[in-house]
């Protein structure tokens, strides 16, 4: 029977996508706010939760205490260890996922309906009964610090460091979501459990669900698994003060090819043009091998496999990023051909082909993320925790067709800075130097 439940979960996970999505707003008897997708079609659920804060409220000498914490919530639970917590999560067919982000401790947990009682009482153990044993935090925290000695090594990674301290500043954002070698080392199992009350509570609690759950069950059940988490957390960080400035930052690393993150200030997803923002990033460089960067960077040039561009809008602040990676006696010349492209679009904006090519492929891809009760709870949770209102779905393509190569050209002028993009180089790139100022 396990065997049978485990196909039918994977089953699920790959539905054919919806054009329409009903969402219906549940209000628990303890006051907890849900959105619920009902289908009752096939016997399983997903459910989302999601805490607000993340990683950026860890103390400046604790940082990775959330991502650790976050790590232990499997690793034994109430009368549960580690192994034991593992073996009842495999009987019930039920998968409980945990993850720390910069803005959020998210939880993902699917079930199949005839095991939903005590598939919550496994999750409510995991958040309200987490052991915190001895044992579980040192095999925990030596995996955490070999990912961090693994970053330590990746260019990737010392680029997105690098560029989220020149970014962000003394902002939570600047600092890494697992901790420093040091700060982690230092963790007790006292910062665990503080973090863990700092983190986790009500105030700031966010639910998705799909699936074989009606809107009364829903509400019972989210009281089971929080209704006795704390009331408050730890107060939310303030808004980030971006302030990138123009030039490139040269981190010298032995390698044959340089990575490069390039990047400035962003757009928010409120923004009432945000949808020609997209629709310009796209034609820039977020259209993969339809891009504007792809074209001029890769296609024409042979300077890279790959360059991209897209808009990171977090909670507390928007940036506008793109990568790229190239031999290091070539990386300049890339640079230069992004500056470039930057600036041609502020000035030009796009083509009306390029509009129409950039709205089909957006609007034809939206009903694709919908492709499962999983993808349908996760993507509610976003919307509730972006403000966007429960009946955005339906007008959402039409708001992106609604955008006229007018608007796209003014944001462009207003969005785009070519003089004040600045470039991390993580490699040994030749004709590149570390500088400050539009020049590069």
């Amino acid at each position: 029977m396990r065997l049978i439940y485990a196909l039918i979960l994977t089953f699920l996970t790959s539905l054919p996508a919806r054009a329409e999505v009903e969402i219906r707003e549940v209000i628990s008897p303890g006051g907890l706010t849900a959105w619920l997708v009902e289908e009752p079609s096939i016997p399983f659920v997903a459910l989302e939760i999601r805490f607000r804060g993340g990683a950026s409220l860890d103390p400046r000498d604790k940082l990775g205490a959330v991502n650790l914490m976050t790590g232990l919530l499997e690793e034994g639970a109430g009368d549960m260890d580690a192994r034991a917590f593992t073996r009842a999560a495999e009987a019930l067919a039920t998968s409980i996922d945990f993850d720390a982000s910069r803005d959020a401790v998210s939880i993902s947990m699917r079930f199949l309906t005839e095991n939903r009682d005590a598939s919550a009482a496994l999750l409510r153990a995991a958040l309200q009964e987490p052991r915190f044993d001895p044992e579980a935090i040192e095999r925990v925290r030596g995996q955490v610090l070999s990912v961090i000695q693994s970053d330590l090594k990746d260019p990737n990674d010392i680029a997105g460091d690098t560029f989220a301290k020149i970014a962000y500043g003394d902002h939570p954002y600047a600092f890494p979501v697992n901790g420093t070698i040091e700060t982690v080392t230092g963790l007790t199992r006292d910062d665990l459990i503080e973090t863990h009350r700092n983190v986790l509570a009500r105030d700031r609690i966010y639910i998705g669900a799909a699936g074989d759950i009606s809107p009364e069950e829903l509400g019972a059940l989210v009281d089971d698994i929080l209704g006795d988490l704390p009331e408050e957390g730890a107060p939310m960080p303030e808004r980030a003060n971006v302030m990138i400035p123009p030039g490139v930052t040269v981190v010298d690393f032995a390698t044959p090819q340089s990575v490069a993150l390039f990047g400035q200030p962003g757009i928010k997803q409120s923004d009432p043009d945000y949808f020609a923002a997209v629709i310009l990033n796209h034609v820039l460089g977020g259209g993969s091998f339809e891009s504007r960067l792809m074209n001029e960077v890769r296609e024409k040039r042979g300077l890279t496999y790959g360059v991209y561009s897209y808009l990171a809008s977090r909670d507390l602040a928007e940036v506008y990023l793109g990568s790229v990676s190239s031999a290091n006696d070539r990386i300049a010349q890339a640079v230069d051909v992004i500056r470039a492209e930057w600036v041609k679009a502020a000035e030009e904006g796009i083509t009306p082909k390029e509009l129409e090519a950039a709205k089909t492929y957006i609007t034809g891809a939206y009903p694709l993320r919908f492709d499962g009760n999983g993808p349908i709870a996760n993507i509610m949770v976003g919307m509730q925790m972006l403000g966007l209102p429960i009946d955005y779905i339906a007008p959402r393509n039409a708001r992106v067709e609604a955008v006229t190569l007018q608007d796209v050209k003014r944001v462009a002028e207003e969005l785009l800075d070519p003089e004040g993009l600045h470039f991390v180089v993580v490699g040994q790139p030749e004709n590149l130097e570390t500088t400050t100022g539009s020049d590069g």
